[in-house]
């Protein structure tokens, strides 16, 4: 059996995650108390006559303090069944938690007449503490839209049913800023740029031109083994340690030739290792 504890920051998106997973045939509970998350599972393990069926629950703040507090004893007892057990956690930054809460109207679960708004999105990084760093998965949400989040979520969850290690090669534009669910970061911006060669300059890290002329710079080549070789050398240990999930983020100035050329040649080649590896070009998306 497959558990999903979906978590994070009241806002984050939850909702719209515990959807997609629904959509995956997930039995989706929202806003399940802690304390309820063995009895859940043990009842799931012992139904007779079929398979424990995948289930995903979402966790929020309005749990109990000591809950929280006791939540990763809790989660290892599960891994120990051999219950597949993975935490994600959705996160936004304070100021967008703030906008989204201001455009709905809605009131946080934790602020009250003496604790404001602010006070209360701050209060609630403390509380789900414990959970946040048994996650898995984190996905900062700030800059994406609902239907970016369900692509993401999917793209994450969807052919992974297995404890095995999930990558995800992403490239990013340094202009645009580093991705916050980055894993590893590799900065490309040193390599020859096919920007400024205007024949190139229209062209992308996916077009023949480009994947010419970066196959032909030795210095690209130099850097695509080394990034392979120090991952062939380090990713075995996150798989040692249970990691599912694991980000590597790729950047050059705008995201648009260097990163992108990498991200793919660097996607194919694990892919000989790993069952389940994602390529991403961040700012191609759209």
């Amino acid at each position: 059996m497959k558990l999903i504890i979906v978590s994070g920051r009241s806002g984050s998106g939850k909702s719209t995650a515990l959807h997609v997973l629904e959509d995956l045939s997930f039995y989706c509970i929202d806003n399940l108390p802690v304390g309820l998350l063995k009895p859940l599972v043990e009842e799931a393990l012992s139904e007779e006559n079929k398979p424990a069926q995948n289930i995903a629950v979402s966790i929020d703040a309005r749990n109990l303090n000591k809950d929280f507090a006791s939540f990763p004893e809790m989660f290892a007892d599960l891994k120990s069944k051999q219950v597949e057990c993975e935490v994600i956690f959705l996160d936004a930054d304070d100021e967008t938690l703030l906008q989204r809460f201001n455009a709905t109207r809605r009131k946080h679960p934790l602020s009250t007449r003496t604790i404001s708004l602010k006070e209360a999105i701050s209060h609630e990084t403390q509380l789900l503490d414990p959970i946040s760093t048994m996650a898995s998965l984190y996905i900062n949400t700030s800059n994406l839209s609902i239907y970016q989040l369900r692509d993401q979520v999917k793209l994450r969850v969807s052919g992974h049913s297995t404890q095995e290690l999930a990558l995800l090669f992403q490239s990013f534009g340094y202009k645009h800023g580093v991705p916050s669910d980055s894993d590893y970061v590799f900065d490309v911006r040193c390599l020859p740029n096919p920007y400024w060669d205007p024949a190139l300059r229209r062209f992308r890290g996916t077009e023949d031109p480009v994947i010419e002329f970066l196959d032909n710079a030795p210095e690209v080549q130099q850097m695509k083994e080394d990034i392979s070789r120090f991952l062939q050398r380090w990713l075995p240990e996150f798989k040692k340690s249970n990691r599912t999930y694991l980000t590597i983020s790729i950047g050059c100035t705008g995201g648009q030739h260097r990163s992108v050329y990498l991200c793919e040649q660097l996607g194919r080649e694990f892919r000989d290792f790993y069952d389940n590896v994602q390529i991403r070009h961040k700012e191609l998306a759209g």
